[in-house]
C-alpha cells in the first residue's frame, strides 16, 4: 500500500481579504472567491465569516467541519466528491493545520449545538482552538432541504481545497508520513495486533456518513485502509448529537488511528481498521456486529478499539460489537460518553454482558455556564437555551460540538482520587451509608 505524506502548514491567524493567500502562517480568505465556490441553484446566498481562537464569538448551529487540504495539480483529495476513486493513492497532501471550514445554520434533524471561541466551551471543543472560516447560507425557495445540504457539502469541500491550494508553494512546517497498517502474517515481534472498528451513522437524510461519496446504509462492514480515511475518503453528513458528532475534520485526523500508528512497534502492532454502518433494525445491528467480528478475526486482529457516532441506537451497535468480538476471543475496548445525569451520579454507561474495558469521553449531561459573547454566527437565537445567541447561558456539555467525541477528539480529562468524599458518594449510589 502507498505511503501518504502530509505536508503540514501551520495557520496561526486568519483574516478576510481581497484574495486568498497563505504567508508566514497567516491565512487570508478572499471573501468573493470563497462565496463563489458555493454557487448552486439550491442556495439563494452564502456569507463567509472568520472566527479565531480568543475571539468573543459564538458559532450557533454548526454543521460539518472540514480541514483544508489539497493535492495540488495532482488532484485526488476527497475521493468520490472532488475526485474519482483512483488507486493506488497516497502521495503528498498539503494540510492547513490550525484552520477549519464549516457551515452553520438550520437544517432538518440538525440538533442545535455551538462552538465558543473563548471561555469554558472553547476549552472543550476541538474547534474552539482552530482558525475557522464559517459559512452562513440561505436555501433557495424552490430547492429542497436535501438539495441545499448537498450543495453545502460540495461547497465546503471546494473551499477546503481552495484554501489549502494557497499553501502549496510554501515550505511545510513539518512532514508527516502515514504508513499503512501491517498485513496479516507480518512478523510482529510478539506484539499484539490491534485494530479499530469505526461505526458510521446511517439513519437517512441529515444523519448519514459517506464513504467515497456513497452512504454505507445497507452495507456490510468492510476492511478499509486507514490512510484513505485520513486522506478524505470519509465525509460526514450527520447532524445529530453535537457533542457526539464526528465531523469530516475528525475523520481526517482520526485520533484512534493516529495513536495506534504512533505506538506501532512499541507496545502494539497496528493491524488495520473496519468501517461499519449503524443500521436501525435490531436484526441488522446483530448481523453487522457478527460480520465485523468475523472480519477482525480474518485480519488476525488480537484486540480491537470500537468507536461509534451518536447515542441510543449507537450504544446498542457499540456493545453488540464488543460482545461479538469477545465471544470470538478478541479483546475489545469501547470508547464512548456517559449519560449519567447533571451531577454524574446516574447509571453511567450502557454495557454488554461481555464488555470488560470501557473508556469514557465525558458526561453528556454535565451542565456548563458560558459567558456572553460580542457576536454570533449562524443564527440570532440559541434555541437550546431560549436566549439571544450572544447571551450568557447555561447548557449541557451535549451541546458543545465534538466535546465528547467518540473518536477521542475531545479535550476532557479526568483525575482519579481515593478520598473519603468519593467513598461517601459510592455508598449513596449503592443505597447505603458511608
Amino acid at each position: 500500500m502507498p505511503v501518504l505524506r502530509r505536508m503540514v502548514h501551520e495557520v496561526h491567524s486568519i483574516e478576510i481579504g481581497a484574495a486568498t493567500q497563505y504567508e508566514q502562517h497567516q491565512l487570508m480568505v478572499g471573501r468573493d472567491q470563497a462565496e463563489a465556490l458555493f454557487a448552486d441553484p439550491a442556495l439563494a446566498s452564502v456569507r463567509v465569516h472568520v472566527a479565531a481562537p480568543g475571539d468573543r464569538a459564538r458559532i450557533v448551529a454548526p454543521l460539518d467541519v472540514v480541514e483544508p487540504r489539497t493535492k495540488g495539480s495532482a488532484g485526488g483529495v476527497f475521493p468520490g466528491w472532488m475526485a474519482p476513486v483512483n488507486r493506488p493513492r497516497g502521495g503528498d497532501t498539503h494540510v492547513l493545520r490550525g484552520a477549519a471550514v464549516l457551515a452553520a445554520g438550520y437544517l432538518p434533524r440538525n440538533q442545535e449545538g455551538l462552538i465558543d471561541m473563548s471561555g469554558p466551551a472553547a476549552e472543550r471543543s476541538p474547534f474552539g482552538r482552530t482558525n475557522n472560516v464559517v459559512v452562513e447560507f440561505d436555501r433557495a425557495d424552490e430547492a429542497t432541504w436535501q438539495e441545499a445540504e448537498v450543495a453545502l457539502r460540495r461547497g465546503l469541500l471546494r473551499l477546503a481545497v481552495h484554501l489549502a491550494d494557497a499553501a502549496t508553494s510554501a515550505e511545510p512546517d513539518t512532514i508527516e508520513e502515514l504508513a499503512p497498517p501491517h498485513r496479516p502474517g507480518t512478523p510482529t515481534g510478539g506484539l499484539p495486533r490491534v485494530g479499530v472498528i469505526t461505526n458510521l451513522q446511517t439513519q437517512g437524510a441529515f444523519k448519514d456518513v459517506f464513504v467515497y461519496g456513497r452512504s454505507m446504509t445497507g452495507s456490510l462492514p468492510t476492511l478499509f485502509d486507514p490512510v484513505e480515511v485520513e486522506d478524505g475518503a470519509v465525509v460526514s453528513g450527520q447532524y445529530g448529537h453535537p457533542a457526539l458528532r464526528n465531523p469530516t475534520y475528525v475523520h481526517q485526523n482520526h485520533p484512534v488511528i493516529a495513536e495506534l500508528r504512533a505506538r506501532d512497534g512499541q507496545d502494539l502492532c497496528f493491524a488495520g481498521m473496519v468501517l461499519c454502518p449503524e443500521p436501525v433494525a435490531q436484526a441488522d445491528k446483530e448481523l453487522v456486529s457478527t460480520h465485523a467480528a468475523w472480519l477482525c478475526r480474518a485480519a488476525s486482529f488480537d484486540a480491537v478499539i470500537v468507536t461509534k457516532e451518536g447515542a441510543g441506537n449507537a450504544d446498542n451497535d457499540l456493545m453488540l460489537k464488543v460482545d461479538a468480538l469477545e465471544a470470538d476471543g478478541l479483546t475489545a475496548v469501547a470508547l464512548y460518553a456517559e449519560l449519567s445525569g447533571a451531577d454524574g451520579t446516574g447509571p453511567p454507561l450502557v454495557a454488554g454482558p461481555r464488555s470488560g474495558a470501557v473508556v469514557s469521553t465525558g458526561n453528556y449531561d454535565q451542565r456548563i455556564k458560558l459567558p456572553a459573547v460580542d457576536r454570533a454566527i449562524g443564527g440570532a437565537q440559541l434555541r437550546i437555551a431560549d436566549a439571544d445567541a450572544t447571551a450568557a447561558v447555561e447548557i449541557p456539555t451535549a451541546a458543545i460540538l465534538s466535546a465528547l467525541s467518540p473518536l477521542g477528539a475531545g479535550w476532557l480529562t479526568c483525575r482519579a482520587e481515593q478520598e473519603l468524599a468519593d467513598q461517601k458518594l459510592v455508598g449513596q449510589m449503592l443505597g447505603g451509608t458511608a
